[in-house]
């Protein structure tokens, strides 16, 4: 039976709306540092104003799961199509009303309970997101280009960054520091309703993906999906959440936590920051097709393996590149940085949904995914900040460095592939 669903349509579906999602959270990111401590926080102490931010900016993995479950429930119940617009409208309508919240000054402590609130609508929309938008893609895949295909909504992650990043980035050139901080931090979060209506359009045209309508005709689909992903594959469900750990912290240790460090503790201006930063994520971007490439020639877990063992490696360069101050080294160092994260992001979707079978497949691989954002990502800028503040930036690498061994161990632990599925080695 031919897909109905034309290339070019799904990988563009699948990419965009991912991008979406993706700009709507690296916008709340680049915020929760450089806006809501003076904000949506009392000023008598800026120090404990920004770990308040941050940990607002944690809220959103602890929803993840949660929106992992629902959305995952009705994406093996009904289809990926109708959850996958779900997702995105979730997502897309908590931003823009972060864009239209009154601050602490007009409202007290009222502000922050609404910011953390508006927060974990993103993190319910983004945990039905992810997975659904890489099933669209590795579910139409053709044989041997799965991890090509699966590439494409981790694509959308450097093109959402870009575009936050160039935003905040214009905004910072052409506005003054107290226009940006009166009104035109909201830009932002109000611009990203354009870029959901363009992710609806092109998502509504779609139709169920082959893999999704084979489970309708064989009468497979689970009564509770999440029910059955943890008694049946509790063990695969833990070892993809310790795969991910390293992917979500070398991530936020590249973006929330260096860009709070470097614009206090180093002194390096915001604009000369968000340019730096910028330029590395180009590094991201361009290593995601390199890894996609090498995982189909490969195999998407050994490639993994390597990466890990790289990013344990790299946790050691951060002090004295990082730390130095030096702005072509600290460049240099984002850039490794996030062209390792790239290699190992790049087929991350695509291992990730083969842990699970079909009739599971949108609930398992998004609880993992987000379970290991929980884990990896969640606390990762304040357990930084904590660590650099109360030791020093080493033990920050340090930190880096024990997640990816973790990640490596897990990695080990899988078996190699089986009915095309990956196991336990053990099992």
């Amino acid at each position: 039976m031919k897909n109905p669903n034309p290339v070019n349509r799904i990988l563009f579906a699948s990419m965009i709306g991912s991008a979406i999602e993706f700009f709507d959270f690296y916008t709340y990111a680049n915020a929760a540092v450089l806006v809501f401590p003076m904000l949506f926080f009392p000023a008598s102490d800026p120090a404990a104003a920004m770990m308040q931010s941050l940990a607002t900016f944690a809220i959103a993995f602890f929803a993840r799961p949660v929106g992992s479950a629902l959305f995952g429930h009705f994406g093996d119940r009904i289809g990926r199509k109708a959850t996958l617009v779900a997702a995105l409208l979730t997502m897309g309508i908590s931003t823009v009303v972060i864009g239209l919240l009154p601050t602490y000054a007009a409202i007290g402590t009222a502000a922050p309970l609404l910011l953390a609130l508006c927060r974990f609508g993103q993190g319910l929309g983004l945990g039905g997101e992810w997975g659904g938008a890489v099933l669209l893609a590795v579910e139409n895949a053709p044989p041997g280009k799965r991890a090509w295909f699966g590439m494409f909504p981790q694509l959308g992650a450097p093109i959402g960054f870009l575009l936050s990043g160039g935003i905040f980035l214009l905004l910072s050139e052409f506005l003054s520091n107290d226009q940006f901080l009166s009104f035109g931090w909201r830009i932002p979060f109000l611009a990203s309703a354009v870029l959901v209506i363009v992710g609806l359009y092109v998502r509504l045209k779609l139709t169920e993906t082959p893999a999704f309508q084979k489970t309708l005709e064989n009468n497979q689909r689970v009564k509770v999906p999440i029910l059955s992903v943890f008694r049946h594959h509790f063990g695969i469900l833990v070892m993809g959440t310790l795969m991910a750990t390293s992917t979500f912290v070398v991530f936020y240790l590249m973006t929330v936590f260096s860009q709070s460090w470097a614009t206090t503790a180093l002194k390096i201006p915001r604009t000369d920051f968000l340019l730096m930063q910028l330029f590395s994520v180009l590094f991201f971007g361009l290593t995601i097709p390199l890894s996609a490439k090498l995982a189909d020639k490969y195999g998407g877990r050994p490639l993994l393996i390597v990466v890990s063992a790289a990013i344990a490696l790299f946790g050691f360069l951060l002090a004295p590149m990082f730390g130095s101050g030096n702005m072509g080294l600290v460049t240099v160092f984002l850039s490794l940085g996030m062209g390792l994260m790239g290699m190992t992001y790049g087929p991350l979707g695509t291992v990730l949904s083969e842990l699970f079978p079909t009739e599971l497949r949108y609930t398992g691989t998004s609880l993992t995914f987000n379970f290991a954002g929980i884990l990896g990502a969640s606390l990762a800028p304040y357990i930084a900040m904590w660590l650099a503040r109360n030791y020093d930036l080493g033990f920050v690498g340090y930190y880096l460095s024990a997640a990816a061994l973790l990640s490596l161990m897990a990695l080990l632990l899988v078996g190699k592939e089986r009915n095309g599925q990956l196991a336990l080695a053990n099992s």
